[in-house]
């Protein structure tokens, strides 16, 4: 975790159901006032009320009850039963319901800082190699060579996603239930757009009953989703990596030292305990993400005390799990030569050998495939990289083979120098003109579009900061002004 985001952790500690009851008290304090509820006299002594209780708390071994009957006793003990006027049009049901959102807000921007940090150093990881030739992977089974600024890049667009997918949940979690009372508003003039206002939020939740006890289920779904796609993701990468402990000779390694573990007995092993740990955080947020499911058609709504904490808990592991990723990442070592080798010792370019069949020589696709096909099974059978197939065989198979299709006396219409580059993992890669594929050029363009989108998402993420601030700021200011009334 980097020293910025540890530092706004720990400034947020005290961010309890105690510091946001005292926000929800100084914003209804401003509003009952400004829309003439209770006297400006009155709204003083609340004022004052409010700010003792709140003052009372920061102090060492202090109850901080998170519970608001609790704290209206305080707010009573402070400045009189009138002071709970401050309570006009609201029900505990949409303090609770705003005070969720107000943890589901924060915990959303902490996690996707964490999500912005993992995805530049996957970034700086793959513009180190972006044109290394690595293998891929299709069933378990070596399938075609790609680069592996095309390989991270993969990864990368997949946390890019859920960034999408946060920013869209933020838009729902960041409206107001405030002043919707229990579930159908009240008599009171109540100014619920004031209310949003005076806490951050962009707007509100308009429908009192959808505020309380509908939008809190679907809006936590939408929070433990985004935690689970991005677990699912993760958990893919490390899959990956962890697979490459299994070989001999492997190509993507941890780099011994805090991250890795060694054995009582083995002295061979080194351990890749960074790694299981990731993909135990992540099984982690499924299964926070997978109980709040379960309570949320279970549990009737109108019981608001279910609905918040396994979003913003899913969301917290989520935060873990990419902090505990861009580790891994920063200490992952990569061996361009061993990944070669490795797409060299196996067949994965044969798919571009029937291409170029097709594409130069204008052989039917199956034809050519079945020869691509027959040339593996004399090759793996003769214990033969492709490189070392002799050429003579390869006519003679190609022959062989077209006749399947009744086609006789065919002739390998390739040279044997266009024979032996089609199979190169290296022509094969820088052949591919699709967009998105794993040739150089586009793939300094994908760099480039995710570093503009990085940079885009970074932004955002300042100015959302920023405006919370602002906020924050207007409502001290506000309520400040109530104390100074004479």
């Amino acid at each position: 975790m980097s020293g910025c985001l540890v530092s706004r952790v720990s400034a947020q500690d005290r961010r309890d159901e105690f510091y946001y009851l005292g926000e929800l008290n100084k914003a209804s304090s401003v509003m009952v006032v400004e829309q003439g509820i209770v006297p400006k006299t009155l709204g003083k002594v609340i004022a004052e009320s409010v700010s003792q209780v709140i003052a009372d708390g920061e102090k060492a071994g202090a109850k901080r009850p998170g519970d608001y009957l609790e704290l209206e006793k305080l707010l009573i003990a402070a400045g009189g039963p009138d002071v709970t006027r401050m309570h006009s049009g609201r029900s505990r049901q949409d303090i609770g319901a705003t005070r969720n959102r107000l943890f589901q807000r924060a915990q959303v921007l902490t996690t996707f800082e964490a999500l912005n940090h993992t995805r530049a150093a996957l970034l700086d990881f793959a513009a180190k190699y972006p044109d290394a030739i690595v293998p891929a992977y299709t069933v378990g089974v070596q399938a075609q060579p790609i680069s592996f600024g095309h390989y991270i890049l993969a990864y990368v667009e997949g946390l890019e996603r859920n960034t999408e997918r946060l920013r869209r949940a933020y838009a729902n979690v960041n409206k107001s239930p405030l002043g919707s009372a229990a579930l159908g508003t009240s008599r009171f003039p109540v100014n619920r757009a004031r209310l949003a206002e005076l806490l951050g939020f962009d707007g509100i939740v308009e429908n009192s009953l959808d505020a309380n006890q509908i939008s809190p289920i679907d809006t936590g779904v939408e929070l433990v989703s985004v935690a689970s796609a991005a677990a699912l993701t993760i958990g893919t990468l490390i899959s990956d990596i962890e697979a490459q402990y299994r070989m001999t000779t492997p190509w993507l390694t941890l780099e011994e030292g805090e991250l890795t573990g060694t054995s009582s007995i083995m002295p061979q092993k080194r351990n890749p305990n960074a790694l299981h740990n990731v993909r135990v955080v992540a099984s982690e947020v499924l299964g926070v993400s997978t109980t709040y499911f379960f309570k949320a058609h279970n549990v009737p709504h109108g019981l608001s005390d279910y609905k918040g904490s396994e979003p913003v808990e899913a969301l917290n592991r989520m935060a873990r799990m990419l902090n505990n990723l861009t580790a891994v990442v920063k200490q992952l070592n990569f061996n361009a030569r061993r990944a070669l080798d490795e797409v060299n010792a196996d067949y994965s370019t044969t798919t571009e050998l029937a291409d170029v069949l097709q594409r130069d020589a204008d052989v039917p696709f199956r034809v050519g495939h079945h020869f691509a096909s027959e040339l593996v099974n004399y090759g793996r059978g003769n214990n033969l990289r492709p490189i070392d197939i002799p050429y003579d065989q390869a006519k003679r198979i190609y022959t062989d083979a077209a006749k399947s299709f009744k086609m006789t006396n065919a002739q390998l219409p390739l040279s044997e120098a266009q024979f032996r580059k089609s199979l190169t993992a290296e022509n094969m890669v820088q052949s591919a003109r699709v967009i998105g594929g794993p040739q150089p050029a586009e793939v300094a363009r994908m760099l480039a579009a995710q570093r503009t989108s990085l940079k885009n998402d970074r932004e955002w993420l300042d100015s959302t900061r920023r405006k919370l601030d602002d906020a924050s700021k207007q409502l001290n200011a506000a309520f400040a002004q109530l104390k100074s009334v004479p």
